[in-house]
């Protein structure tokens, strides 16, 4: 027997909140009803990959929908603790609302916070404050998740350690610093050790995304944009190889870079 969910033109966020708890229910879809915390954990980094993907794009339309994916999620793993009576939706929003006001006491309270800068640094003020575990800067430090992607780790991690003053003066000690750790990466690789190597070409990474700080651009959407202009020229490559009758594997290193070059001047002048 199906269940009653009248179709409307719009619907307000308790509307999804009852139809997840459809969809859990027992008489309501199985999928749905076997998933965890654990198991869609993988879907909600995705959904939110797809958000930021529309807003790389520009697209409106997009980010609209993938935003309401994203939401799917919250409200998902809001019902699934409330059904293990931990906690709701209601609960997820309230601690929200509360952690926003005490946070921005420059806004809501009495604290001067002329510049964003000032404003910042109450923040950590207010969150070291209210979360008892993060009582030193290094605390801080360790709170960034190590599960985001390690470029953006390291841009948080370096960025907050700036708050209190530990960082060059200017960008010619970061480029100073990058220099460094490449001479110690190629050390490394001569030596022929795998965990020197790791080591070295993590530090010659680290020093490169506080190069990108100082530069301006977000290491990650640099990264990104690289990889895309890399996939592009690719494809000129193969087009230019195939309208010759070449076969990419058989040819040599200096084959493929001369047509790379002429991709990147097809490229450049199209």
């Amino acid at each position: 027997m199906a269940v009653d969910f009248p179709v409307k033109d719009s619907y307000t966020i308790q509307d999804l909140v009852d139809l997840v708890a459809v969809l859990r229910s027992p008489e309501g879809c199985p999928w749905d009803r076997e998933q965890t915390h654990e198991s869609i954990r993988s879907g909600f980094l995705e959904e939110t990959h797809e958000a930021i993907e529309a807003i790389n794009n520009h697209d409106v339309a997009g980010l609209r929908e993938e935003l309401g994916d994203v939401l799917m999620q919250i409200v998902l793993h809001a019902q699934m603790a409330k059904e293990d009576g931990q906690f709701d939706l209601n609960d997820v929003i309230t601690e929200l609302c509360r952690k926003l006001i005490v946070r921005h006491p420059h806004v809501f309270g009495d604290v001067q916070a002329k510049d964003t800068a000032a404003v910042l640094k109450t923040w950590d003020s207010v969150k070291r404050a209210t979360k008892g575990e993060h009582t030193t800067q290094t605390d801080l430090l360790r709170s960034v998740p190590r599960s985001l992607p390690a470029l953006m780790r390291a841009e948080k991690v370096q960025g907050r350690a700036r708050r209190v003053g530990f960082d060059w003066p200017d960008v010619s000690g970061a480029f100073a610093a990058t220099e460094s750790e490449l001479a110690e990466l190629k050390e490394a690789m001569a030596s022929g050790d795998p965990d020197a190597v790791e080591e070295e070409l993590g530090d010659l990474l680290f020093s490169v995304v506080n190069v990108s700080r100082f530069a301006g651009p977000d290491a990650e959407q640099a990264l990104t944009r690289s990889t895309d202009k890399f996939i592009t020229r690719f494809e000129v490559v193969e087009q230019l190889a195939a309208s010759r009758n070449l076969d990419m594997s058989a040819m040599s290193i200096d084959e493929l870079d001369e047509l790379w070059r002429q991709a990147k001047a097809q490229l450049k002048h199209s």
